[in-house]
């Protein structure tokens, strides 16, 4: 399949080890890595005859129809005594319809067609899985590889519903090219709505989608759509790796989503959670087979503490077989252009991360405490996606920060393009939970967004959905609190206490978008400061939808101050896709002010300036300039329109001068307001001497 891996043990490690020597000591690890991959591929290959065709295997396994309408179930439960099928085609008897066993644990059942010609099991019946374990007893399982699983309101466990419609929704358009710039919109599709309720894939395409395009997002990061019994989990609970979520509605419904998007020319990714699965044994695929080992490790090891999930054995055949084979099905089926990967942390290490600080050390990266079969395992997924998708982008999430999680395999990395930038919403939370505005360490900040591994790019953001959650607070309610449900009307003079949040909600925003990495992220509502937190329907809320739910009516009302929020995301995006600053170089920071409170940098022919003093303005503040020429502004926070105090003419032109200053043979002077960020740009793109 595609490229194969060059050699057992010869990844080519040179511009890895010029950009962190400190790794020289470790290149023995990196080559065993990439010799345990190239033998795990070509074990796989040798065994199957082919990658493309083991990853596959839901053409193979799970129930299919053939040709001649008759349908063939094959399921892999190497622990149990017996399988047996019921639902709504036997009448549900119990033990008329058995499996044969196969080699390797497999298990086959062949149902023919009707006498007129027709499938024996109608679309959208619904079926059970009957398993007679070692113990003889009988436990009612839904399929590993379900593609559809719905739940009554009056039912406790999810009905497995085999979904082979007449006529399934046709594609109409092609996949966006990859994007140079990734702006991404992380998205929930069960919240996507102001009323209290569970939106659907539906309401999402018609109201979410334009509103997404419209704020300059060229990208979408789908959350909970793999299947999750348990809503308040966020998704994070899977019980069915190969079923869209049916309380958003039908598997059509969400291809059509994806379609439109491709058609706005939107990217979407899933958020895949391979790093665990639901214990849940009614509904999910834990103790699938009556054993405690199917998919997962025995014992402890296939437990985590901290999560109350089951860990996969990724050393395992059939796991590799049942998680790749997820990947493509996502991909070809749903026609998603990509993944960010949850939970890679824990994937890495036997201890998940738990308790660890991860202080850079080299030696939190390699040792007994890695698991190597899962980190080869990521290794194939990037090297699969990525072969046979070269468009397909790969996002990590990992606080730990490992070396070479995103460099090409064959350069000894892990095959990611971006990780998430963990460490800059933990700062900015810590920040406003702990220091007054005049304390700020304008030294610190920048540390923290720029401190990323070089030759490998990342993902910044603000706040996701982390900071959404109950328990925790949005930047904006950090920020404004509960004068947000009182003072946010733009009809009146704003409070001190609003017109802070509104001036650093815009500021903290726009520094991490242009100095924190090569992409960005926003979860969805933050971009117009959403004035509550998240909290899904549980026992502790007595189920209710109150706070599961995004208040888009709040940003449509034009005598709300939210507007004037959402318009600077807008604005910030749209000057990002006409400048291009995340696909360019890192920038460099010419001027960090402790005492002024100012922070200046250059990206992409841009010159940023930062003013995060409460009440100090400077006229005449001189910043170098890597240009000659002359400069004008781009965007300005402190326009009227984004909330700002309007202290700025747009019209002015900044002339440099042969002044050297913070290392750039030339500057010029301009006027910063105190809260104020400002990005301009060149008129004249020449280099000087």
């Amino acid at each position: 399949m595609g490229d194969k891996p060059r050699g057992a043990a010869l990844p080519d490690l040179r511009h890895l080890l010029q950009t962190e020597p400190g790794l020289k000591q470790y290149e023995g690890d990196f080559r065993r890595r990439y010799r345990l991959f190239a033998e795990r591929l070509s074990q796989l290959e040798e065994a199957e005859g082919d990658f493309d065709h083991f990853t596959q295997s839901y053409q193979s396994l799970g129930a299919r129809r053939q040709p001649n309408n008759g349908l063939l179930f094959t399921e892999w439960a190497p622990g149990a005594k017996g399988l047996f099928l019921t639902g709504d085609f036997n009448g549900w008897e119990k033990l008329s319809h058995p499996f044969t066993r196969k080699e390797h644990g497999k298990w086959e059942l062949y149902l023919p067609p009707k006498r007129d010609r027709s499938p024996p099991v109608l679309h959208k019946s619904k079926l059970k899985l009957i398993i007679l374990t070692e113990n003889d007893e009988y436990l009612f399982r839904i399929s590993p590889w379900a593609r559809y699983v719905t739940k009554r309101l009056d039912s406790v466990t999810y009905d497995w519903i085999h979904w082979d419609p007449l006529h399934p929704y046709l594609v109409l358009h092609p996949r966006p090219p990859k994007q140079r710039s990734l702006r991404i919109y992380e998205a929930h599709v069960g919240i996507a709505s102001s009323e209290e309720k569970i939106a659907s894939y539906q309401s999402f395409t018609l109201n979410l989608l334009p509103r997404i395009k419209h704020l300059g997002y060229n990208c979408i990061q789908l959350m909970a759509i793999m299947e999750h019994a348990y809503y308040a989990s966020f998704g994070y609970q899977v019980t069915s790796f190969f079923a869209a979520s049916s309380r958003f509605g039908t598997p059509e419904d969400l291809k059509k989503l994806v379609d439109t998007a491709h058609s706005l020319g939107l990217t979407v990714l899933l958020d895949v959670v391979h790093s665990h699965a639901s214990s849940n044994t009614d509904d999910g695929i834990n103790q699938f087979d009556g054993t405690d080992s199917c998919f997962f490790h025995p014992g402890p090891r296939g437990n985590h503490s901290d999560w109350g999930s089951r860990i996969f054995d990724y050393s395992s055949w059939e796991v590799s077989r049942f998680l790749l084979s997820n990947l493509r099905w996502w991909m070809e089926e749903y026609r998603f252009d990509g993944f960010r990967f949850d939970g890679v942390t824990s994937m890495l290490y036997h201890h998940h991360g738990v308790g660890m600080s991860f202080s850079g050390s080299y030696s939190d990266y390699f040792g007994m405490h890695i698991n190597e079969d899962a980190l080869i395992h990521l290794m194939l997924s990037n090297h699969l996606l990525h072969t046979l998708y070269p468009e397909c982008i790969t996002i990590a999430e990992d606080v730990s920060g490992m070396p070479g999680l995103c460099r090409p395999i064959a350069a000894g990395g892990l095959g990611f393009d971006y990780r998430l930038a963990m460490a800059i919403p933990d700062k900015w939370i810590q920040i406003l939970k702990e220091r007054r505005d005049e304390e700020w360490d304008m030294a610190d900040i920048v540390y923290t967004l720029t401190n990323r591994r070089r030759g490998e790019r990342s993902i910044a953001y603000a706040e996701s959905h982390d900071q959404a959650l109950v328990g925790d607070k949005s930047l904006a309610f950090w920020l404004m609190d509960q004068e947000m449900y009182t003072n946010m009307s733009a009809l009146m003079p704003m409070t001190v206490v609003i017109d802070r949040g509104i001036q650093l909600h815009k500021m903290i925003r726009l520094l991490t978008h242009s100095l924190g990495g090569e992409g960005y992220l926003n979860f969805m509502g933050n971009e117009f400061g959403h004035p509550e937190w998240l909290d899904f329907p549980r026992k502790g809320n007595s189920e209710s939808y109150r706070y599961a739910r995004r208040q888009y009516n709040l940003v449509d009302m034009q005598h709300l101050r939210y507007q004037q929020l959402n318009a600077f995301d807008r604005d910030m995006n749209h000057a990002e896709d006409k400048h291009g600053w995340l696909a360019s170089a890192p920038a460099v920071v010419t001027t960090i002010n402790q005492e002024d409170k100012v922070i200046v940098f250059e990206r992409a022919n841009l010159v940023f300036i930062f003013n995060f003093h409460p009440s100090c303005s400077y006229t005449d503040y001189r910043v170098a300039a890597g240009r000659l020429g002359k400069y004008t502004i781009k965007l300005d926070s402190d326009d009227l329109m984004y909330g700002g105090h309007g202290r700025l003419e747009h019209a002015t032109e900044f002339f440099t001068e042969p002044v050297s200053f913070r290392g750039r043979a030339q500057s010029f002077k301009v006027y910063v307001p105190c809260r104020t960020a400002l990005v301009l740009a060149a008129e004249e793109l020449h280099y000087c001497d």
